[in-house]
C-alpha cells in the first residue's frame, strides 16, 4: 500500500485501511496504522494523526461519523490521543466539556464501525 507519502494520498490509504480491518481488529493504534500503511520514521505517528485530522473534517463536512475513532493511543485507556478530541471540538461534532469526551467517543466509534460497511 505504499503510495508517494503525500497528504492527501497518506489520507486515502488511512481512509481504505480502517474501512476494510475486520471489526475484530478494531480499533488500531497510531503505530498499528503507520505499520500498517508501511510508514517509515521519522513522524510517522505524526503523519497518521495529521491524515486522522483530514479524515475526520471530511467526515464531519459530509455528515457522516468520524472514521478515525477507529484509532486509539496506545497508552491503555482505549482512547485516541488528545488531538482526536482537540479536533473533534473545533469541528462542532463534540462539547467541550471533556468530561463528555469518553461517551461521546465511545458512540462516535460505534457509529463509524456500524457506518463502513
Amino acid at each position: 500500500m505504499s503510495q508517494p507519502d503525500t497528504s492527501s494520498a497518506l489520507t486515502m490509504q488511512v481512509r481504505a485501511l480502517l474501512t476494510s480491518t475486520p471489526n475484530a481488529a478494531l480499533p488500531m493504534t497510531y503505530q498499528q496504522v503507520a505499520n500498517a500503511l508501511g510508514l517509515k520514521p521519522p513522524g510517522t505517528i505524526q503523519r497518521v494523526a495529521q491524515a486522522l485530522e483530514r479524515l475526520m473534517a471530511e467526515d464531519v463536512a459530509a455528515g457522516q461519523p468520524m472514521i478515525a475513532a477507529l484509532v486509539i493511543s496506545r497508552r491503555g485507556d482505549d482512547l485516541p490521543a488528545a488531538g482526536f478530541f482537540e479536533q473533534a471540538v473545533s469541528l462542532g461534532r463534540f462539547p467541550a466539556d471533556p468530561n463528555q469526551y469518553r461517551a461521546l467517543y465511545i458512540a462516535e466509534r460505534e457509529r463509524a464501525l456500524s457506518y463502513r460497511h
